[in-house]
Protein backbone atom coordinates (compact mmCIF):
# COMPACT_ATOMS: atom_id res chain seq x y z
CA UNK A 1 0.00 0.00 0.00
CA UNK A 2 1.29 3.64 -0.92
CA UNK A 3 2.35 5.27 2.29
CA UNK A 4 1.40 8.65 1.69
CA UNK A 5 -0.03 9.43 5.09
CA UNK A 6 4.17 9.60 5.77
CA UNK A 7 4.85 12.22 2.77
CA UNK A 8 5.91 15.61 3.24
CA UNK A 9 6.23 17.78 0.47
CA UNK A 10 7.81 21.51 1.08
CA UNK A 11 7.97 24.11 -1.29
CA UNK A 12 10.96 26.69 -1.03
CA UNK A 13 9.51 29.56 -2.64
CA UNK A 14 11.62 29.66 -5.47
CA UNK A 15 8.75 28.23 -8.03
CA UNK A 16 5.62 28.19 -5.82
CA UNK A 17 3.41 27.03 -8.62
CA UNK A 18 5.04 23.99 -10.02
CA UNK A 19 5.30 22.92 -6.38
CA UNK A 20 1.82 23.29 -5.86
CA UNK A 21 1.12 21.50 -9.32
CA UNK A 22 3.43 18.51 -7.97
CA UNK A 23 1.34 18.69 -4.74
CA UNK A 24 -1.97 18.39 -6.17
CA UNK A 25 -0.99 15.70 -8.27
CA UNK A 26 0.19 13.53 -5.12
CA UNK A 27 -2.75 14.54 -4.28
CA UNK A 28 -1.28 16.21 -1.02
CA UNK A 29 -1.21 19.77 0.44
CA UNK A 30 1.80 21.50 0.47
CA UNK A 31 3.39 21.01 4.23
CA UNK A 32 3.26 24.91 6.45
CA UNK A 33 6.40 26.82 6.25
CA UNK A 34 7.24 30.22 6.97
CA UNK A 35 9.98 31.52 5.15
CA UNK A 36 10.74 35.37 5.37
CA UNK A 37 13.90 37.39 6.56
CA UNK A 38 15.26 39.21 9.68
CA UNK A 39 15.55 42.92 9.85
CA UNK A 40 18.87 42.50 8.79
CA UNK A 41 18.63 40.12 5.88
CA UNK A 42 19.64 37.09 7.40
CA UNK A 43 16.99 34.04 6.00
CA UNK A 44 14.26 33.18 8.38
CA UNK A 45 12.72 29.29 8.02
CA UNK A 46 10.50 27.95 10.81
CA UNK A 47 8.54 24.36 9.82
CA UNK A 48 5.25 24.67 11.15
CA UNK A 49 4.26 20.75 10.04
CA UNK A 50 5.44 17.89 11.77
CA UNK A 51 7.86 16.16 9.91
CA UNK A 52 9.04 13.46 12.85
CA UNK A 53 9.34 10.15 11.19
CA UNK A 54 8.69 11.43 7.35
CA UNK A 55 9.59 11.34 4.28
CA UNK A 56 10.35 14.55 3.30
CA UNK A 57 10.72 16.34 0.24
CA UNK A 58 11.50 19.71 -0.63
CA UNK A 59 10.82 21.91 -3.85
CA UNK A 60 13.01 24.32 -4.57
CA UNK A 61 15.04 24.81 -7.89
CA UNK A 62 17.98 26.83 -7.22
CA UNK A 63 17.31 29.42 -9.35
CA UNK A 64 18.33 33.60 -9.36
CA UNK A 65 18.88 34.96 -6.86
CA UNK A 66 21.05 32.06 -6.70
CA UNK A 67 22.51 32.66 -3.17
CA UNK A 68 18.96 33.43 -1.62
CA UNK A 69 17.36 30.24 -2.71
CA UNK A 70 20.41 28.10 -2.87
CA UNK A 71 20.26 29.30 1.10
CA UNK A 72 16.79 28.77 1.54
CA UNK A 73 17.22 25.12 0.42
CA UNK A 74 20.15 24.33 2.96
CA UNK A 75 18.47 26.18 6.15
CA UNK A 76 14.99 24.03 5.33
CA UNK A 77 16.56 20.60 4.79
CA UNK A 78 19.03 21.76 7.84
CA UNK A 79 15.70 22.82 9.77
CA UNK A 80 14.02 19.24 8.67
CA UNK A 81 17.01 17.26 9.75
CA UNK A 82 16.82 18.42 13.19
CA UNK A 83 13.40 17.93 13.67
CA UNK A 84 13.75 13.78 13.27
CA UNK A 85 12.84 13.42 9.70
CA UNK A 86 13.29 9.87 8.51
CA UNK A 87 14.18 10.75 4.88
CA UNK A 88 14.84 14.32 3.24
CA UNK A 89 15.03 14.76 -0.40
CA UNK A 90 16.58 17.88 -2.07
CA UNK A 91 14.14 18.27 -5.41
CA UNK A 92 15.83 20.83 -7.51
CA UNK A 93 14.85 21.20 -10.71
CA UNK A 94 17.12 23.20 -11.77
CA UNK A 95 20.51 23.00 -10.39
CA UNK A 96 22.77 26.30 -10.32
CA UNK A 97 26.19 26.21 -11.11
CA UNK A 98 26.12 23.09 -13.01
CA UNK A 99 27.87 24.84 -15.91
CA UNK A 100 31.09 25.10 -13.43
CA UNK A 101 31.80 21.39 -13.26
CA UNK A 102 35.38 21.70 -14.23
CA UNK A 103 38.33 24.12 -13.86
CA UNK A 104 38.29 25.46 -17.52
CA UNK A 105 41.56 26.94 -16.65
CA UNK A 106 43.96 28.04 -13.55
CA UNK A 107 42.65 29.25 -10.31
CA UNK A 108 38.86 28.47 -11.22
CA UNK A 109 36.40 27.18 -8.39
CA UNK A 110 34.23 23.93 -9.48
CA UNK A 111 31.45 25.49 -7.68
CA UNK A 112 29.02 22.24 -8.79
CA UNK A 113 30.82 20.11 -6.69
CA UNK A 114 30.78 23.14 -4.01
CA UNK A 115 26.95 23.04 -4.06
CA UNK A 116 26.43 19.27 -4.23
CA UNK A 117 29.01 19.39 -0.75
CA UNK A 118 26.77 22.05 0.73
CA UNK A 119 23.74 19.69 -0.02
CA UNK A 120 25.30 16.63 1.41
CA UNK A 121 26.51 18.47 4.74
CA UNK A 122 23.48 20.27 5.44
CA UNK A 123 21.79 16.78 5.85
CA UNK A 124 19.81 15.84 2.61
CA UNK A 125 19.57 11.95 2.33
CA UNK A 126 18.82 12.43 -1.76
CA UNK A 127 18.93 14.59 -4.30
CA UNK A 128 16.38 14.68 -7.69
CA UNK A 129 17.68 17.12 -10.19
CA UNK A 130 16.15 17.54 -14.14
CA UNK A 131 18.68 17.78 -16.86
CA UNK A 132 21.94 18.49 -14.83
CA UNK A 133 24.40 20.65 -17.62
CA UNK A 134 26.83 17.64 -17.30
CA UNK A 135 25.87 14.16 -16.72
CA UNK A 136 29.22 13.60 -14.48
CA UNK A 137 27.85 16.07 -11.71
CA UNK A 138 25.54 13.01 -10.12
CA UNK A 139 29.38 11.85 -9.03
CA UNK A 140 30.03 14.83 -7.27
CA UNK A 141 27.61 13.35 -4.74
CA UNK A 142 28.25 10.66 -2.01
CA UNK A 143 23.93 10.25 -1.60
CA UNK A 144 21.83 8.87 -4.37
CA UNK A 145 21.23 11.37 -7.20
CA UNK A 146 17.58 10.73 -8.96
CA UNK A 147 18.83 12.85 -12.66
CA UNK A 148 15.34 13.38 -14.41
CA UNK A 149 15.22 14.38 -17.95
CA UNK A 150 12.30 16.40 -19.79
CA UNK A 151 13.51 14.77 -23.33
CA UNK A 152 10.11 12.64 -23.49
CA UNK A 153 7.88 15.80 -22.76
CA UNK A 154 9.82 18.13 -25.37
CA UNK A 155 10.29 15.37 -28.13
CA UNK A 156 6.27 14.46 -27.61
CA UNK A 157 5.43 18.06 -27.97
CA UNK A 158 7.12 18.11 -31.17
CA UNK A 159 5.54 14.49 -32.42
CA UNK A 160 1.84 15.93 -31.47
CA UNK A 161 2.80 18.93 -33.72
CA UNK A 162 3.26 15.92 -36.77
CA UNK A 163 5.64 17.90 -38.89
CA UNK A 164 7.56 16.07 -41.92
CA UNK A 165 11.35 16.14 -42.93
CA UNK A 166 12.82 17.29 -39.23
CA UNK A 167 16.34 17.21 -38.17
CA UNK A 168 17.16 17.79 -35.10
CA UNK A 169 20.27 19.69 -34.05
CA UNK A 170 23.29 19.87 -31.25
CA UNK A 171 23.98 23.71 -30.78
CA UNK A 172 27.22 22.32 -29.65
CA UNK A 173 29.24 18.87 -29.52
CA UNK A 174 28.71 18.79 -25.57
CA UNK A 175 24.86 18.52 -26.61
CA UNK A 176 25.43 15.82 -29.31
CA UNK A 177 23.96 12.48 -26.65
CA UNK A 178 21.19 14.57 -25.49
CA UNK A 179 19.93 15.49 -29.06
CA UNK A 180 20.59 12.05 -30.21
CA UNK A 181 17.74 11.09 -27.45
CA UNK A 182 15.97 13.26 -29.00
CA UNK A 183 16.46 12.43 -32.82
CA UNK A 184 15.38 8.45 -31.92
CA UNK A 185 12.36 9.41 -30.21
CA UNK A 186 11.13 11.71 -33.40
CA UNK A 187 12.64 9.28 -35.66
CA UNK A 188 15.17 11.88 -37.37
CA UNK A 189 18.31 12.77 -38.22
CA UNK A 190 20.66 14.44 -36.29
CA UNK A 191 22.93 17.66 -37.07
CA UNK A 192 25.71 19.46 -35.11
CA UNK A 193 26.39 22.62 -34.86
CA UNK A 194 30.63 22.93 -34.36
CA UNK A 195 30.79 25.96 -32.45
CA UNK A 196 33.94 27.82 -30.21
CA UNK A 197 33.00 30.12 -27.29
CA UNK A 198 35.79 32.84 -27.09
CA UNK A 199 34.78 33.88 -23.25
CA UNK A 200 31.38 32.83 -20.91
CA UNK A 201 28.20 33.61 -22.48
CA UNK A 202 29.58 34.34 -26.37
CA UNK A 203 29.50 31.85 -28.89
CA UNK A 204 30.71 31.87 -32.39
CA UNK A 205 29.05 29.28 -35.02
CA UNK A 206 31.99 27.83 -36.77
CA UNK A 207 30.40 24.72 -39.12
CA UNK A 208 26.68 23.17 -39.45
CA UNK A 209 27.67 19.08 -39.44
CA UNK A 210 24.61 17.60 -41.74
CA UNK A 211 21.82 17.51 -43.99
CA UNK A 212 19.47 20.45 -42.84
CA UNK A 213 18.57 21.99 -46.28
CA UNK A 214 14.76 22.08 -46.98
CA UNK A 215 14.19 20.36 -43.12
CA UNK A 216 12.34 21.64 -40.27
CA UNK A 217 15.26 22.40 -37.86
CA UNK A 218 14.61 21.46 -33.97
CA UNK A 219 18.02 22.68 -32.14
CA UNK A 220 17.76 20.69 -28.75
CA UNK A 221 19.90 22.41 -25.51
CA UNK A 222 19.48 21.80 -22.09
CA UNK A 223 19.98 25.20 -20.78
CA UNK A 224 19.18 28.99 -22.52
CA UNK A 225 20.75 31.30 -20.46
CA UNK A 226 21.83 34.96 -23.03
CA UNK A 227 20.42 32.98 -26.45
CA UNK A 228 23.39 33.98 -28.05
CA UNK A 229 24.15 30.29 -29.34
CA UNK A 230 20.50 29.53 -29.84
CA UNK A 231 19.83 32.47 -31.94
CA UNK A 232 23.27 32.38 -33.90
CA UNK A 233 22.41 28.93 -34.52
CA UNK A 234 19.20 29.86 -36.19
CA UNK A 235 20.44 32.07 -37.96
CA UNK A 236 23.30 29.69 -39.60
CA UNK A 237 20.31 26.98 -39.80
CA UNK A 238 18.32 29.39 -42.19
CA UNK A 239 21.10 30.61 -44.15
CA UNK A 240 22.33 26.94 -44.99
CA UNK A 241 18.59 26.15 -46.10
CA UNK A 242 16.60 25.33 -43.23
CA UNK A 243 12.96 25.77 -44.13
CA UNK A 244 11.98 26.65 -40.01
CA UNK A 245 13.60 26.57 -36.66
CA UNK A 246 12.44 25.57 -33.73
CA UNK A 247 14.46 25.61 -30.53
CA UNK A 248 13.50 23.42 -27.46
CA UNK A 249 15.39 23.45 -23.84
CA UNK A 250 14.55 22.62 -20.35
CA UNK A 251 16.14 25.44 -18.53
CA UNK A 252 15.29 28.72 -19.52
CA UNK A 253 17.42 31.08 -17.43
CA UNK A 254 16.44 33.85 -20.19
CA UNK A 255 19.12 36.16 -18.65
CA UNK A 256 20.31 40.00 -19.75
CA UNK A 257 19.40 40.24 -23.85
CA UNK A 258 17.96 37.13 -24.48
CA UNK A 259 14.28 37.99 -25.21
CA UNK A 260 14.96 40.43 -27.09
CA UNK A 261 17.46 38.50 -28.60
CA UNK A 262 14.71 35.36 -29.04
CA UNK A 263 11.69 38.01 -30.16
CA UNK A 264 13.91 39.20 -33.47
CA UNK A 265 15.78 36.03 -34.41
CA UNK A 266 14.64 33.26 -37.06
CA UNK A 267 13.22 30.96 -34.32
CA UNK A 268 9.48 30.41 -35.05
CA UNK A 269 8.65 28.40 -31.76
CA UNK A 270 10.57 28.62 -28.52
CA UNK A 271 9.65 25.50 -26.34
CA UNK A 272 10.91 25.42 -22.81
CA UNK A 273 9.97 23.70 -19.19
CA UNK A 274 8.71 25.62 -16.00
CA UNK A 275 11.61 24.79 -14.15
CA UNK A 276 12.00 27.88 -13.95
CA UNK A 277 9.32 30.41 -13.67
CA UNK A 278 8.99 33.40 -16.88
CA UNK A 279 7.70 35.70 -14.55
CA UNK A 280 7.83 38.95 -16.10
CA UNK A 281 10.10 37.80 -19.31
CA UNK A 282 7.68 38.59 -22.34
CA UNK A 283 8.33 36.16 -25.16
CA UNK A 284 5.81 36.57 -28.47
CA UNK A 285 6.98 32.85 -29.55
CA UNK A 286 7.15 30.49 -26.39
CA UNK A 287 5.45 27.52 -25.21
CA UNK A 288 5.69 26.38 -21.89
CA UNK A 289 5.49 22.43 -21.05
CA UNK A 290 5.41 21.14 -17.05
CA UNK A 291 7.70 19.08 -15.84
CA UNK A 292 5.51 18.41 -12.84
CA UNK A 293 4.33 14.89 -14.30
CA UNK A 294 7.32 13.60 -14.20
CA UNK A 295 8.71 15.17 -10.76
CA UNK A 296 5.45 13.93 -8.81
CA UNK A 297 5.69 10.26 -10.43
CA UNK A 298 9.49 10.62 -9.40
CA UNK A 299 8.69 11.33 -5.86
CA UNK A 300 5.99 8.80 -5.80
CA UNK A 301 8.71 6.05 -6.64
CA UNK A 302 10.94 7.10 -4.42
CA UNK A 303 8.68 7.43 -1.63
CA UNK A 304 7.22 3.99 -1.90
CA UNK A 305 10.63 2.68 -3.39
CA UNK A 306 9.53 1.99 -6.82
CA UNK A 307 11.92 1.48 -9.84
CA UNK A 308 12.62 5.41 -11.08
CA UNK A 309 14.71 3.93 -14.32
CA UNK A 310 11.45 2.59 -15.15
CA UNK A 311 10.52 6.23 -15.72
CA UNK A 312 12.60 6.48 -19.60
CA UNK A 313 11.78 3.18 -20.77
Amino acid sequence: MPKNSDLIILCGGANPELSYNISKSLNKNLGEMEVGHFSDGEIRIKINSNVRGKDVFILQPTISPYSENIMRLLLIIDAVRRASAKRITAVIPYYAYSRQEKKSQGREPIAAKLVANLLVKSGADRVMAMDLHASAIQGFFDIPLDHLTAVNILAEYFIEKNMNDCVVVSPDAGGTARARSFARILNCNLAIIDKRRPRPNEAEIMNIIGDVKDKIAIIVDDIIDTAGTMTKAAKALINNGAKKVFAACTHGVLSGPAVERINNSMITELVITDTIPLKEKKLSNVKVLSVAPILSEAIYRVHNDYSISELFQ
